[in-house]
């Protein structure tokens, strides 16, 4: 037993050359998995972080609802039909809408997304926001994003060193004129993959952001807080009997999932990140396949050697599947530390959630090493068809 694990690294370190590229092969391919999956994970995290920032039990939405960036708008009367339920404790509406964002400093003008709601009942969580909300009550008020992307302008760093209010045009997409609003407090929130920054305004300053695409009576997400002790699925499940259906009910966690889901099946950038990761995966079986294919045939006068002096089938085909696996961990260790500065780097460049996470790195570990299992397989039939008469 002591035997077997150095022969298999001692073909290895016997040409290092080959070793090397093997390794380097086998980072590489670590680094594209780890890369795909942060941007996957960054994908639903920043899909759905207003989801989670929401204080609610149940979310009304419209029936033809896809995403909370693809604007769908529903009658606010369904969201006061369901207060009088029994459990529900009291509803809030929500404005959502894209608007021309026009840069201080240059001019240019960048799509931002706005969010309004009714100060009296906040529906954001977010600490920044709970503190400064008695701010957006004031009309043309917002609150901006700090952690929206740099094209914005220094909105964020002027407030904070001046403190004091600047003032911002926005224009409605269905419009040439521009709306003057005045920032008076800012949140973190940041970007996703179809937001590039965000601004928090009152129900009233929404309106008049958008005075003639958005009617005072159309919502796009009505949020409802239940009683204490109410069940939300039962709730949810009597509201589906009853309210009319123009609209869907979810709860909490639904909301989330169902944003989830979207962005993995209904977009191209969800397709895209699993065909690659995929097919990440299918280059490290080719690359590492090569190698072990190559070693065997190298050393295949010495494997016949074994096999004649009465080393059986399994012997060898162990050094092989142990050869794999050190080449698995070997490729996985720099792999993983490089991916981690990767990720701080696109995170500072994108401001997207970026972030390695154990369970990230335990599935990246784990399907190397079944990657390079995978190739060790297909490598031992030369191996396993090794006749010693042949070779001698």
């Amino acid at each position: 037993m002591a035997f077997k694990i150095p022969l298999a690294w001692l073909q290895l370190v016997r040409n290092k050359i080959r070793s090397l590229v093997a390794v380097a092969g086998i980072g590489f391919i670590v680094i594209l998995m780890f890369m795909q999956l942060g941007f996957q994970d960054a994908l639903y995290s920043s899909a759905t972080q207003v989801h989670r920032n929401l204080q609610g039990d149940l979310f009304l939405v419209s029936s033809q609802y896809k995403s909370l960036t693809a604007i769908q708008s529903f009658f606010r009367t369904r969201l006061y039909q369901a207060l009088g339920f029994n459990g529900v404790e009291s509803v809030s509406p929500m404005y959502l809408g894209f608007a021309k964002f026009k840069n201080p400093e240059n001019g240019e003008k960048y799509s931002i997304y706005v969010i309004g709601f009714e100060p009296g009942r906040p529906v954001m969580s977010l600490a920044e926001v709970e503190k400064n909300i008695d701010k957006i009550k004031i009309p043309d008020v917002v609150l901006f994003d700090r952690n929206s992307r740099p094209e914005f302008g220094p909105v964020a760093q002027k407030f904070v060193q001046e403190n004091t209010e600047q003032i911002l045009e926005i224009f409605p997409f269905d419009s040439l004129r521009g709306y003057r609003v005045r920032v008076g407090g800012l949140f973190g929130l940041g970007p996703s993959f179809g937001v590039d920054g965000n601004l928090i305004v009152s129900d009233t300053t929404f309106l008049r952001i958008f005075p003639n695409s958005r009617p005072a009576e159309m919502i796009d997400v009505g949020v409802i807080k239940l009683q204490p002790g109410a069940n939300p699925k039962k709730v949810l499940e009597e509201l589906k009997a009853n309210l009319p259906d123009d609209v869907k009910i979810f709860t909490h966690e639904g909301f989330i999932d169902f944003e989830k889901q979207y962005w993995a099946t209904r977009t191209p950038i969800g397709f895209i990140l699993n065909l690659m990761l995929t097919m990440a995966s299918v280059v490290g079986i080719v690359i590492v396949y090569q190698i072990l294919y190559s070693n065997i045939s190298t050393q295949l006068i010495a494997y016949a050697t074994l096999k004649a002096i009465g080393y059986e089938n399994n012997y060898l085909l162990n050094v092989v599947f142990q050869q794999a696996l050190i080449l698995s961990v070997l490729g996985y260790i720099p792999g993983l530390i490089i991916s981690i500065f990767l990720y701080e780097f696109a995170m500072e460049a994108t401001k997207l959630p970026i972030m390695m996470s154990f369970q990230n790195a335990a599935i990246v570990l784990i399907s190397t090493i079944l990657m390079c299992m995978t190739s060790g397989a297909l490598a031992i039939n030369k191996l396993r068809s090794t006749d010693p008469a042949d070779i001698f």
